[in-house]
């Protein structure tokens, strides 16, 4: 049956991960509004456990499912028990991501994998997971949540950016690969946005006047300002969109 109107997620189930809080979060309720099912992923169940009831509070019911997304055996299962519970996963937002800001030659080996393993491997394990179910029914869309620094660099965040780099670069060699599957795989590039991740930044007075006097639009994001492209990019809207990155990031990555 044809959709109502082409954003319309109706009869679809969408995973999110890291969908406990902010920009996650977002991007779930988004997508219900939008007529999908939705699995919340994250590895705390108390966080999980307000964001379903959030989630309810809006109106929407969701599924929580708690596991590590760098933990190759843990995906596996929770994405078994995704699919025994709620069905094949049409939607993937690879969302979990984390940061360690301080300078390059400060970083243990272990930090700097651990970086990698959140925001690069994560979405590898996970992708990789769903995909055949995916190519089976001939359909799928995979939404990566990269950066700003997937193209521009900052002193501190070297280890992020090469992540968020690696995964721009993941997501625009799958879609070509998964083309002929009919599964569409592309990224969101956030600008500086109002999350937990950001908070120390936005304490800090004259770094957040300079994100707002770079920031052509002014300002800050909001989470939900994010979520409206993860709908697009999840919808039949986008069918014919695959390899692509969408800045939403008022204006920083097309000034100067």
């Amino acid at each position: 049956m044809a959709a109502a109107h082409p954003f319309d997620l109706t009869g679809r189930l969408a995973l999110v991960t890291g969908g406990g809080s902010g920009i996650g979060f977002a991007i779930s309720l988004a997508l219900a509004e939008a007529g999908a099912r939705v699995v919340l992923n994250g590895r705390s169940p108390a966080k999980l456990d307000a964001a379903v009831a959030g989630m309810a509070e809006a109106g929407h019911e969701a599924y929580a499912r708690v596991f590590d997304v760098t933990d190759e055996h843990a995906v596996s299962e929770g994405l078994a028990a995704t699919e025994r519970a709620q069905g094949s996963i049409d939607i993937l937002v690879n969302n979990a991501a984390m940061n360690l800001r301080k300078p390059f030659d400060e970083y243990s080996v272990a930090e700097w994998r651990s970086v990698h393993l959140t925001n690069f491997d994560g979405p590898f394990l996970v992708t990789r997971g769903v995909l055949p179910a995916m190519k089976a029914r001939k359909r799928g869309k995979i939404v990566n949540l990269c950066s700003l620094a997937s193209d521009l660099g900052r002193p501190n965040i070297v280890a992020y950016a090469a992540s968020k780099g690696g995964l721009k670069m993941m997501t625009r060699a799958l879609a070509v690969e998964l083309a002929p599957h009919n599964i569409q795989v592309n990224g969101i590039a956030p600008g500086f946005v109002k999350t937990e991740m950001n908070a120390a930044l936005m304490a800090d007075r004259e770094f957040s006047a300079w994100v707002a006097k770079r920031t052509p639009a002014g300002r800050w994001g909001e989470p939900a300002e994010i979520a409206g492209a993860a709908v697009f990019l999840a919808s039949a809207a986008a069918d014919y969109v695959t390899g692509h990155l969408l800045y939403v990031d008022g204006g920083f990555s097309a000034a100067y």
